[in-house]
């Protein structure tokens, strides 16, 4: 039992740690120069964007309806929203930068759509984690604290930080850190207290 509860919250925190990971390695800017890595690292950054929304919506899995409904349909606006800005302004603006050999105003166009998309993909994000913090606060009460301050924190973050070094990354790391938290405090029974690592 206890050794579950660890793995469940070990993966809840995964997609954060592995976009961490990603950010460290994204280009802090577009160039000619950085086109090429910048379209292949967001081809594979599209299927773990939505890593993130499987990870709420699994947290919304015993849930009311009237907190898992509006939180999987915010988790899925995210995944959506935020996949539409890998494409347009990942894969579409570092294919445009690598064709052209310049930056252009048609990478500014194609950045203007691209941030449009990711600030709704932000603000679900935002929305279905709010959901999920009170579904855990609904059941483990001041044991979703720590946990719901990184995660609202860190979704409040996400809205212009993607995952670029170095806020970004940090933001990622305190989305993994506060999904972690939220998971083993959701399974915490009443009177027991929260387990923490130990030597053994």
């Amino acid at each position: 039992m206890l050794r579950s509860r660890w793995t469940r919250a070990a993966g809840y925190a995964a997609p954060g740690l592995v976009l961490a990971g990603a950010g460290l390695a994204h280009p802090l800017a577009l160039a000619p120069g950085t086109a090429p890595w910048w379209t292949l690292l967001h081809v594979f950054l599209l299927p773990a964007f939505p890593l993130l929304a499987a990870a709420q919506w699994l947290m919304l899995s015993d849930a009311p309806a009237a907190l898992r409904r509006p939180g999987r349909l915010a988790a899925f606006g995210f995944a959506a929203f935020y996949g539409g800005l890998d494409a347009v302004a990942g894969i579409s603006a570092g294919t445009v930068v690598h064709a052209q050999h310049a930056v252009t105003p048609v990478t500014g166009a194609v950045f203007a759509i691209g941030d449009t998309l990711g600030h709704l993909g932000a603000a679900c994000f935002l929305a279905a984690n709010v959901l999920v913090i009170a579904e855990v606060a609904r059941r483990a009460s001041w044991r979703a604290a720590p946990g719901a301050v990184l995660v609202l924190a860190a979704s409040v973050s996400f809205y212009d930080s993607h995952i670029f070094w170095p806020r970004g990354v940090l933001t990622m790391l305190a989305v993994a850190a506060g999904m972690f938290l939220l998971s083993l405090a959701s399974e915490t029974r009443p009177g027991q207290a929260v387990p923490v690592f130990t030597s053994s």
